[in-house]
């Protein structure tokens, strides 16, 4: 977004590089929003057929419903995938995050790669919720959610996702006009899938003087458990249901300072316990060079509490999903990375022009369960979407 700094990139010069190491912030969405009201509860529908003589205007009202996209269509795209995944992966990770070695060959291998989460159901989540979505293509994100007329006219963009500041204190955007639970079953309908922000409380060492009122205080394991509630609270009154990815924002902070670090990770580590309790999958976006770095070294090291999908920045311009430097190739493999590989730029597609920063992913995203009827307000006729798909 227009309010980041570039993270460090390995491909700058020397110049380049000194200015890049500011570091990636996520569009950093900042005070802390009141919650979305839960919609009201749909009216009871009588379960006796209609009389003979309302059966011709029932089969109109089908006809009708035949020209919209129903919650739970399927992007719309040809160079995108959206897929279950190939084995049961999920929202709990209790237990030690392995180091990074050769796999052992056995048909568990994909299942839990370093830095992957461990199946459903396992002690600390509630139950066993459902199988989190899985998406592969290119997503963007930007500070405000875009209203629903842009959103449907970049159904025409190569985008598939894109990230929604939710929740935080942190935010840039905190007001977020557009983002309520008609926009995430309707943008869902229209076949976009969502990458759900909390921008909470940052490192006391953070780089951005805008995020420094927003310091983790000096009860970082009690901050992050509470903003882990938050997040979870927020996300459900949008509609968005348990298994879903949230991405903790965490913005660029002075590297070396370990002090901060220790601190900051302690906040992740309390903020990503909770999330798991609640049913949710934690993520974490950073900067290549600072958080991942930070919680690459922690993976290595065996730590426990640490997120199930890694959102990396390091803004050099082409997606490198799987060759980041600070992370070892397995660490949050298989389906579990998104690359924000470049920010600050502006696209148009169907008249509207959004700045945005752009994402290459193969990860989870969010798991829709606002009512359907929500998505009916903004139709997306079937003939459109026919024009995009394979």
């Amino acid at each position: 977004m227009s309010t980041r700094t570039p993270p460090a990139s390995e491909a700058a010069s020397a110049p380049e590089a000194a200015s890049a190491s500011q570091a990636a912030s996520a569009s950093a969405c900042a005070s802390t929003p009141a919650l979305v009201p839960a919609p009201p509860s749909a009216p009871v529908r009588p379960r006796s057929a209609p009389p003979p003589g309302a059966r011709a205007v029932v089969a109109v009202v089908m006809a009708a419903l035949a020209g919209t996209v129903l919650l739970d269509a399927p992007p719309p795209a040809t160079t995108r995938t959206e897929r279950p995944p190939a084995t049961t992966r999920a929202a709990s990770d209790t237990g030690p995050v392995p180091a990074p070695g050769p796999a052992p060959a056995t048909a568990t291998r994909s299942a839990a790669g370093p830095g992957s989460p461990a199946p459903l159901g396992s002690p600390g989540s509630p139950g066993a919720p459902a199988t989190p979505v899985l998406f592969a293509g290119k997503a963007f994100d930007t500070c405000e959610a875009p209203s629903l007329t842009v959103m449907r006219a970049w159904r025409g963009s190569p985008y598939g996702a894109v990230g929604i500041y939710f929740g935080g204190r942190g935010r840039g955007c905190p007001v977020q006009k557009e983002l309520t639970p008609a926009w995430v079953a309707s943008a869902h309908a229209m076949g976009w899938r969502l990458l759900p922000l909390f921008v909470g409380s940052q490192a006391p060492c953070v780089d951005s003087l805008a995020k420094r009122r927003f310091a983790i205080g000096s009860d970082p394991t009690g901050q992050g458990t509470k903003e882990g509630g938050d997040a979870v609270r927020a996300a459900s009154a949008l509609g968005i249901g348990t298994s879903s990815p949230l991405y903790l924002d965490i913005e660029a902070y002075r590297r070396g300072d370990t002090a901060c670090a220790a601190t900051t990770l302690a906040f992740v580590r309390a903020w990503n316990r909770e999330v798991r309790r609640l049913g949710y999958l934690p993520g974490f976006y950073s900067s290549a060079d600072t958080g991942v770095r930070d919680l690459e070294a922690q993976r290595r090291a065996g730590t426990k509490d640490l997120p199930g999908v890694m959102w990396f920045a390091r803004w050099r311009g082409q997606p490198a999903l799987l060759t980041e430097s600070v992370l070892h190739p397995e660490a949050w493999t298989p389906h579990a990375r998104i690359h924000q590989y470049a920010g600050n730029v502006t696209e148009t597609y169907g008249g509207h022009t959004v700045a945005i920063d752009r994402n290459a992913m193969d990860a989870p995203v969010a798991r829709v369960t606002a009512p359907a009827r929500f998505a009916a307000r903004v139709p997306v006729p079937l003939s459109f979407v026919g024009s995009r798909r394979p």
